[in-house]
């Protein structure tokens, strides 16, 4: 995904472009939102509110850079408006309950984002003239895990063990026909427990 955003080639081509990303609040979200801003796209995040203080969208000031729009993706009615008049050229769907531990806890509102929550970002899709182009980014945990040692690839079948990686598994089949960026999970989620670097430094400060 990073490579749509950080090459210095592609500058031109976000310059102006009217882009509608999903999930700005959140880490990678976060990021995505500051560099298509830093490349001159207008963006309108669509996001719920950051779930941990602190967390990135709060400290990199996203809400300065980007039409910061806060939103439930499974609330189809104001998805849609907000998605129709922005009249985005491209959507980046990034919004997700990312945990897997947390998955357990609530696997119903797990499924209720991730699967439904993406099929209603490409319906607002379906019935938003102006786009041209939708990538809905989801993660390597979407893969059937053998326990391997090398990375999943893209002829590796899908599952999941547990509710969050099989709610993403579902969700990728939901883009038929469209593009999908099974990226190998990086830092994050955000600020939220039980991600490496926020147990880290917890255990740092409390020590």
């Amino acid at each position: 995904m990073e490579d749509l955003v950080k090459d210095r080639s592609s500058s031109d081509f976000w310059r102006g472009r009217r882009v509608f990303l999903t999930g700005h609040t959140g880490f990678k979200g976060g990021w995505m939102a500051l560099w298509l801003a830093h490349l001159g796209a207008e963006v309108r995040g669509y996001a719920l509110d950051p779930w941990t203080e602190p967390n990135l969208f709060t400290d990199a000031r996203i809400g300065d850079v980007v039409d910061d729009v806060r939103g439930d993706i499974r609330d189809a009615t104001r998805l849609d408006n907000s998605m129709r008049e922005f009249r985005p050229e491209v959507v980046f769907h990034l919004a997700a309950q990312p945990l897997v531990r947390y998955s357990y806890e609530d696997p119903i509102g797990t499924y209720e984002t991730n699967v439904i929550g993406t099929a209603r970002v490409l319906d607002a899709v379906r019935r938003t003239p102006s786009v041209r182009a939708v990538v809905s980014v989801t993660t390597d945990k979407c893969y059937e895990n053998k326990e391997w040692i090398w990375p999943y690839r893209e002829t590796d079948p899908l599952g999941g063990y547990d509710p969050y990686s099989s709610s993403k598994a579902c969700a990728d089949v939901s883009p038929s026909g469209g593009s999908v960026s099974r990226s190998p999970r990086g830092p994050g989620p955000n600020w939220r427990a039980p991600a490496t670097i926020p147990s880290t430094e917890r255990a740092r400060s409390s020590a």
